[in-house]
């Protein structure tokens, strides 16, 4: 049910969302070349490792610089990708990872392996189901990336308080989900959460 109802929701958007598509996608490519997409490998159920695929928010070779992004003021961030990362619109194209059957439209966000090689036993539990495009942790640390560039030390913060508590949160979902209408709850959340984020910024 879970698998139907993810397949036939992400075509859908897919199709609706479509010219959309076009049109950052030639905004990208206007502003820093070719390519469009940018694809990154994460860990997915049953630790199968898989390629994410984002619109391309940063200058081109811009990982190596760090994992992890910095808010507005990050340096590698592209003007177009300032403008669809803070409508979140750079997660589109994981539409696409959801009709292969790499992701659920809903399920614990996947990470690198760097993070996912420090997981301890509880902690692997959340690699056991397929991972989403949003979950709850996500709406609770939605301005994930302003918390980081505030932040001393960006990388101990995250992966000695934000990591922990996100995959809490997500041991939570997975011990209690109860099917599709809550995933239609944190889908609805997530909506939400975005445009408050936006009424009040």
């Amino acid at each position: 049910m879970k698998r139907l109802f993810d397949f036939t929701i992400a075509l859908s958007l897919f199709l609706l969302f479509s010219p959309l598509f076009l049109v950052l996608m030639l905004a990208i490519v206007l502003e820093d070349g070719f390519p469009p997409f940018f694809i990154q490998k994460r860990v997915g159920q049953n630790e199968k490792p898989f390629g994410l695929y984002k619109f391309r928010s940063m200058y081109k070779n811009s990982e190596g610089k760090g994992q992890l992004t910095l808010g507005d003021r990050d340096p590698r961030v592209t003007r177009v990708g300032y403008v669809i990362r803070k409508y979140k619109l750079d997660e589109l194209p994981q539409l696409i990872n959801v009709i292969k059957g790499d992701m659920s439209l809903v399920g614990p966000r996947p990470e690198v392996p760097r993070y996912t090689n420090m997981y301890n036993l509880e902690q692997k539990k959340v690699l056991e189901v397929k991972p989403g495009i949003t979950d709850w942790a996500s709406v609770k640390y939605m301005d994930e990336t302003e918390l980081l560039r505030q932040a001393e030390d960006p990388e101990e913060l995250y992966i000695n308080q934000i990591m922990p508590d996100k995959i809490k949160i997500n041991l939570e979902y997975i011990a209690n989900r109860r099917g599709v209408l809550s995933d239609l709850g944190v889908l609805w959340a997530t909506v939400q959460k975005i445009f408050v984020r936006e009424r009040s910024s």
